[in-house]
């Protein structure tokens, strides 16, 4: 690893030498660990004729686009997400690099809930220690990103396998054949395609187009990366996958409603 990815692995060493003196218990979502998580392969599964399923985001800021809109609140703007047709939401963890938080996870958390709202929550972190699962689980987390670039196969198998026994499903992301190797071989069921390297942040569409037609069926394969209009939406959703998450375009909006709404629109209606 190296550049701005190989910076954020060394910090998150850092943090989780901290996460592992402190206690273990309750979220500040208030929601305890043993909070019945809600299904998400069932959640991002298409069945054949249904619409795209999309993946909203929750993220202020990013090496590569800069600061995101802070207008609303971490609630708000989760609510507006699923009221307004996310099938999940990604919620990033990181500060140094994304000024995220764990506590945006327990937050939208505890709004979505108390609205009766039951989208289900992605921990968007760089994940390379079982503690992080510990606290997505405590912090109302339902799913969890493991990026195969930042961990060798075997630890990444470890953790799909942890990630399960804390009650979380590991959506393991991948930007090359030999991750999408160790991803099946460690048994993920969601897999996701990063068109964007991690290390030189540089897209490559059709990289990630000839990866995602060769994640298999069984498995719910989702396009992480690119998309940035309703146009795009319709273009993914053609192709096939299962679900396609929209982060920086939403999040450039200080109010993503309007925007959502049309790309639902278009999931549900590619060819229109």
């Amino acid at each position: 690893m190296s550049g701005v990815l190989g910076k954020i692995v060394a910090s998150k060493e850092a943090e989780v030498a901290e996460l592992r003196h402190q206690p273990r218990s309750r979220g500040t979502s208030g929601a305890p660990a043993t909070r019945r998580p809600i299904d998400v392969v069932a959640a991002l599964r298409r069945p054949v004729g249904a619409p795209l399923r999309l993946i909203t985001e929750h993220k202020r800021r990013s090496p590569s686009a800069g600061a995101l809109s802070t207008v609303l609140s971490p609630a708000d703007r989760g609510l507006a997400y699923a009221r307004n047709g996310a099938s999940m939401i990604s919620v990033l963890c990181d500060a140094p690099f994304f000024d995220g938080s764990w506590e945006h996870l327990a937050t939208i958390r505890r709004a979505l809930d108390d609205a009766g709202l039951p989208v289900p929550l992605l921990a968007k972190e760089f994940v390379i220690d079982q503690v992080q699962l510990e606290v997505a689980r405590e912090k109302g987390a339902d799913a969890v990103l493991l990026i195969a670039r930042i961990v060798d196969a075997r630890k990444l198998a470890e953790l799909v396998a942890a990630s399960r026994a804390v009650g979380l499903e590991p959506l393991v992301e991948v930007v090359s054949d030999e991750e999408l190797a160790a991803a099946l071989a460690a048994s993920a069921t969601v897999i996701g395609v990063n068109a964007r390297d991690l290390d030189t942040l540089v897209m490559d569409v059709e990289r990630a187009a000839r990866l995602l037609a060769a994640i298999p069926p069984s498995c719910v394969a989702a396009h992480l990366s690119g998309l940035k209009s309703p146009d795009d939406v319709a273009r993914v959703a053609t192709s096939g996958v299962d679900a396609a998450l929209m982060g920086e375009a939403l999040m450039r909006e200080d109010d993503p409603a309007n925007l959502l709404t049309a790309m639902v629109r278009r999931a549900n209606s590619p060819k229109a």
